[in-house]
């Protein structure tokens, strides 16, 4: 069998396995997968299939083995043994699987129309990396897109920052301004509906803000929860969403909380929120932070090994910081001629938990959680035992303090029981090394945070 033949036969079956996993799942894992060798001994088939990396390898044969394995019996129609193989899919002139609806030597009307309409070009559903998490979200955005006012209206989308709700909007408004729709399509925030509103009174000019807001086909409003409690401002919000629902025009609204726990929000406006469709978005879990990372590197140029995707994802927690890590990566890269290793990363990462971490928990705060979290006492976690189950927290301990707190390593050292910089350094490096690759560790480190929080 030639290798064009081998790739048509991986194609057809990884069309089987995509429907059976999610979306972030099957761009994190399979599409780093090719055929290498079919062979055929008469009773069974021998299927040899090539990984990019040793991590891609090992998470394919533990989770995903009997999955695969059924996919390409079924596929054959014959039983079948297969074995992975670390070696990197062949170099092949093909088009990037992802790329941006609108790219910059693309039409430059429909640019201007996008950035007049205070849309991001960059943010499509072509770009969106989907899992479970806001798989709910991503088809309420899709269907709305396909029908504008009458799917879903209004729709209402809220959760933490970082989870995607803009870009889902700002996915809508481009793909609508692509259909012709432009000059009638807006992207706002409710800081900026609020001021329009103010500026509109000061100046006597209420009625050309209401002509801007009241003729639209598709309002968006980003964090709509910042015009609660401003009672002129509801109050123009309300005719205003009347008047474009009732014109069948679509209205869009992105929120930190539901709009049931959005105080001094007034309750006419309340129950119109509620009359659409409200979808929630969860923070991104490890395979979903993984299909960011390959996308944001994309975009940057950037050509990240999957131990390193790895590292990141299972480092940072949000979409925002892990952009942040990789333009320092790329900064590292393009200014400093640095090679993409873990060493290099290891070092953006603490850089970028030190500078993005809140720094409200105290060091106290994190030993007290680390021992509720591990039920174990202070003196036995701060002490001298090197038993794995004393040992292990105690290295998250650490891994936290410096991570998420960016206490300096002599110091780290000094407040768990007096250790030296060198032993702090190997438990960063652990974990982080674990956060990466471990599901309970990254669970265990969560849970951490979540105590933390409260």
């Amino acid at each position: 069998m030639n290798e064009q033949k081998y790739t048509q036969v991986w194609r057809d079956i990884l069309d089987n396995l995509k429907v059976s996993v999610s979306p972030a799942i099957f761009g994190t894992w399979f599409t780093q997968t090719h055929l290498i060798r079919l062979e055929d001994t008469g009773k069974r088939r021998i299927v040899e299939i090539g990984c990019n990396s040793a991590y891609v390898k090992s998470t394919l044969e533990t989770r995903y083995f009997g999955l695969i394995q059924d996919s390409i019996a079924s596929y054959l129609n014959s039983p079948t043994d297969i074995l992975f193989t670390v070696k990197n899919i062949p170099q092949k002139k093909v088009a990037s699987e992802i790329s941006p609806l609108f790219s910059q030597g693309g039409d430059k009307t429909l640019n201007e129309t996008i950035a007049k309409a205070y849309l991001r070009s960059g943010f499509t559903f072509d770009n969106f990396a989907v899992s479970p998490s806001n798989q709910m979200a991503w088809a309420a955005a899709e269907a709305v897109s396909k029908s504008l006012g009458t799917a879903y209206n209004p729709l209402f989308i809220w959760g933490g920052v970082g989870v995607g709700k803009t870009h889902l909007m700002n996915a809508i408004g481009c793909l609508a301004l692509s259909q012709g729709l432009g000059g009638s399509v807006l992207f706002c925030t409710g800081e900026q509906f609020t001021n329009d509103i103010v500026e509109g009174i000061r100046n006597k000019s209420t009625q050309v803000v209401r002509n801007k807001y009241r003729k639209l086909r598709v309002l968006m409003v980003d964090d709509i929860q910042f015009i609660a409690g401003k009672d002129t401002v509801q109050e123009e919000f309300f005719h205003t969403f009347n008047a474009l629902v009732s014109a069948g025009s679509q209205v869009i609204m992105t929120s930190d909380k539901p709009p049931s726990e959005i105080s001094k929000l007034e309750e006419r406006l309340r129950s119109r929120f509620e009359a659409g469709l409200i979808v929630d978005i969860a923070p991104p879990d490890f395979e979903l932070r993984c299909a960011i990372v390959q996308i944001k590197a994309q975009e940057k140029g950037l050509e990240l090994p999957m131990d390193i995707v790895s590292l990141i994802a299972g480092n940072l927690e949000g979409a925002r910081k892990i952009e942040g890590a990789l333009v320092k990566l790329s900064s590292e890269v393009l200014v400093k001629k640095s090679n993409i290793n873990p060493e290099l990363v290891e070092t953006i990462l603490g850089k970028s938990s030190e500078n993005g971490s809140d720094k409200k928990a105290t060091a106290d705060e994190v030993i007290s959680a680390t021992i509720k979290y591990f039920s174990l006492k202070k003196r036995v976690l701060l002490g001298q035992s090197r038993a794995r189950p004393i040992a292990r927290p105690r290295q998250v301990l650490m891994y936290l303090l410096r991570m998420e707190l960016g206490i300096p390593l002599d110091e780290v050292g000094r407040i768990v029981g007096g250790r030296d910089h060198t032993t702090v350094i190997h438990a960063v490096n652990t974990i982080t090394h674990l956060a990466s690759t471990n599901e309970v560790m990254r669970g265990d480190i969560k849970g951490i945070k979540n105590l933390i929080r409260g």
